[in-house]
Parts: C-alpha cells; sequence; structure tokens
C-alpha cells in the first residue's frame, strides 16, 4: 500500500533502507500508528528518519505524496516575509464589517490557494491578496469576518483557520550541538579489538572446532571486544572564547559522560598551547605538555576547540604569549607542530562563524591542523576525516 511512498523518500534524497522499511510494515501490523495518517506519520519518521536535520525534508516529503501539496520552500518563506512589520489596520465601520462577505471554509481555502499562486510581492491594506492591516480574509493583523490567519498573532480571534510555516521548521546541520549530539557523534570513534583473557564463549568457531571432532565438543574461547579509542581533548578558554563556554561545557560534557573511550584525558589553554597545559585554569594546575606529548602514544586522537583568535605574535614569536608573565622560549606554532606530529589522528575544531576563519593566526594554525567548525556538521566531518587518517 504505501510502496510508492518508499521510492518516492528515496528519490528525494532520505536513504531509507528495505530493513527500515520491514520494520515499518511490522510495526503498522502491530497497529502501532493506531489506524491514524497522525500516526503513521510520526511511526514512519521515528522507523525511517536517521538524523533530525533531515526532519524538514521528511515534512515535505509526506504533505506531498499524501495531500498532493508541492510545498515549495522558498514560496512559503518568501510570502511569511511579506508579511513582516505589518501596517496597523484603520478603523472600520459597522456598515463596512457588514458588507464584507463571509466565506464558507471550502469556498476559504480554494480562493487561499489561488492567491498563493498568483501572488508575487507584498501588500498592505488591501481587500484580495494575502497582506497585512486590511479587509482581506488572508494574512493577519487586519478586519474580516472569516478568513485564515497566515503568521502573525491573533487579534480579533476570528480566523476560521490559521496557516503559517511548515510545524517542522529546517533543522539546520550549521547549528551549534547540545550534549545528545555531541554524544552521538563521538560514537563514531569507536575502534573495537580484542585483547587480554581469552574468558569470552567464540560460538562459530566452537561449532567449526567440534565438526571437525566429529562431534566431540570443543570450546573455544577468545578476548572480549572492546574499543580501543583514547581522547586527548585540548580546549581554549578565557578571552574571546568566553561567548563559548556553554558550548565547550557541552562539548566536554559529552566527552567526559561517554563510556566508549579507552581513555580521555582533558586539558585547558589560553590562545594556544605553549609549555603548559592545564587541568585547572584558574589555579594555573596542569602539566607540562612535553610530559603529555611524552606520555601518550601516537594511537590517541586528538581534538583542540579554540576560536584561533590571537596577534600572530603569539604564534610565531618566543616569548609571544598574551600572558605577559609566560615569557614562553618556544613559539606557540613549533607546539602546534609538535602535537600535529606526536599525534597525526589531530583535528582543530573552531566556533567562530567561517566568515571570520580568514585572519592571519587562523590561516597559520589551519596550516598545522585540518580546521572544521564546532557544528553538527563540522564535528561529524571532523569525525570521518579522524578516521581516515593512517597512524
Amino acid at each position: 500500500m504505501f510502496i510508492d511512498f518508499f521510492f518516492y523518500l528515496r528519490r528525494r534524497g532520505l536513504k531509507v533502507s528495505i530493513t527500515e522499511w520491514m520494520t515499518l510494515m511490522e510495526a503498522l501490523a502491530a497497529d502501532l500508528h493506531h489506524s491514524s495518517l497522525i500516526g503513521f506519520y510520526h511511526l514512519c519518521r521515528a522507523v525511517c528518519v536517521k538524523r533530525e536535520s533531515q526532519f524538514d525534508l521528511y515534512d515535505q516529503c509526506f504533505s506531498e505524496h499524501f495531500q498532493g501539496v508541492e510545498a515549495d520552500v522558498a514560496d512559503i518563506d518568501k510570502v511569511l516575509d511579506w508579511l513582516r512589520d505589518p501596517i496597523m489596520p484603520r478603523e472600520l465601520t459597522p456598515e463596512e464589517l457588514a458588507m464584507l462577505e463571509a466565506l464558507d471554509l471550502d469556498e476559504l481555502r480554494r480562493q487561499f490557494e489561488e492567491r498563493l499562486a498568483e501572488q508575487d510581492e507584498r501588500h498592505d491594506g488591501g481587500n484580495r491578496w494575502i497582506g497585512t492591516g486590511g479587509t482581506s480574509p488572508f494574512g493577519h493583523s487586519g478586519s474580516h469576518p472569516t478568513g485564515v490567519r497566515v503568521g502573525g498573532a491573533g487579534g480579533n480571534r476570528s480566523a476560521m483557520q490559521v496557516a503559517t510555516e511548515r510545524r517542522f521548521r529546517n533543522l539546520r546541520s550549521d547549528v551549534t550541538l547540545d550534549v545528545r549530539q555531541i554524544g552521538v557523534a563521538l560514537k563514531q570513534l569507536r575502534r573495537f579489538a580484542r585483547d587480554g583473557r581469552p574468558d569470552e564463549l567464540d560460538l562459530d568457531e566452537t561449532i567449526d572446532q567440534t565438526a571437525r571432532n566429529a562431534g566431540d565438543i570443543e570450546l573455544v574461547f577468545q578476548p572480549q571486544r572492546k574499543n580501543t579509542v583514547k581522547l586527548l581533548l585540548l580546549m581554549d578558554v578565557g578571552g574571546s572564547m568566553t561567548p563559548y563556554t556553554r558550548l565547550c561545557e557541552r562539548l566536554f560534557s559529552a566527552a567526559h559522560a561517554a563510556t566508549h573511550f579507552k581513555a580521555f584525558k582533558p586539558y585547558y589553554f589560553h590562545n594556544c598551547p605553549y609549555d603548559s597545559l592545564y587541568t585547572d585554569m584558574h589555579r594555573y594546575e596542569g602539566e607540562s605538555t612535553e610530559q603529555v606529548l611524552r606520555d601518550l602514544d601516537r594511537q590517541w586522537f586528538c581534538v583542540i576547540v579554540g576560536d584561533a583568535a590571537m596577534s600572530p605574535y603569539e604564534l610565531t614569536a618566543p616569548g609571544g604569549a598574551v600572558d605577559y608573565y609566560q615569557n614562553n622560549p618556544v613559539p606557540g606554532i613549533t607546539w602546534l607542530h609538535r602535537i600535529r606530529d606526536r599525534f597525526p589522528r589531530s583535528v582543530w575544531l573552531n566556533p567562530e562563524p567561517l566568515r571570520y576563519w580568514n585572519i592571519t593566526s587562523t590561516q597559520l594554525i589551519r596550516g598545522v591542523f585540518d580546521m572544521f567548525p564546532l557544528t553538527l556538521e563540522g564535528l561529524e566531518s571532523s569525525i570521518s576525516h579522524l578516521r581516515q587518517v593512517p597512524v
């Protein structure tokens, strides 16, 4: 019954697999949609849509397929733009109000669809087009005994229906992250290997060896399969990073709470890692960068978070650190190269918008590390990059 919808979703870019679709059919057979279209909408989305950023596309597909409405996001947004900053309506006399035609719901919908197809600019104060402050039955902030309110807030409370933006706005992939999103993305770093005592039964090998022994049972054990990922997280704090404190706290919380790392070490720095990495920036407690590089092997993943915004001298000159009393004998760029050489699988995550990445310090750091924006899409791209780098 829904096979056309399956192929329609795939044509529009939602990669629904046969396995997911069969799961959906089993859920329908179990009446988990409660025999309603809205129930099917939620059930299908839960089973078949893998990412929140695809909710809006799914919403359009569902509307187009089951209602025959060709959703044009640009047109909808354009109409809503026209309705911003409404003009104030004039007071209508009782006689003028009585002259306004009261439309039934079917006629109202028919005319509304006609206006959507025909209108090509903003209108205010009129009696026909979708606009504001007039006597048209379509728009908002006007006067009409019946009508369809589009955008805006209710005023006279006389609208027969409300047509506004789609229920699900585009969940963009360039928005900043919450803890759950970060945690889900970090799971993609997982790499499993078998190490340690052979205390887990290898069922396949046991069956194979038993068959070779003509039915004489031969139990075969193997080490447990464990995640081998070790993560080093270096975070810039203070100064120009202060506006991103909450975002960095989310990243730290997600990484710290993750149970899929074999080892996790977080450190802090300001602007650039120099000769020290801190576990407590307030008390300047930490370890020497040289010691950290010596203690951790090349198998560690290294993720550095910072806006890369500083004077170029902080990177290129001995003693160039912004802290007057730090007096670093080794330039910051040298320490960055040392970190990069020690941990080939390393990336830099930048919370600043891309338009600010053209400053000198950012360009110098991009010459050392592959840099990605600290967004959902950026984090996923950085993890994909880390997984592909050979050690």
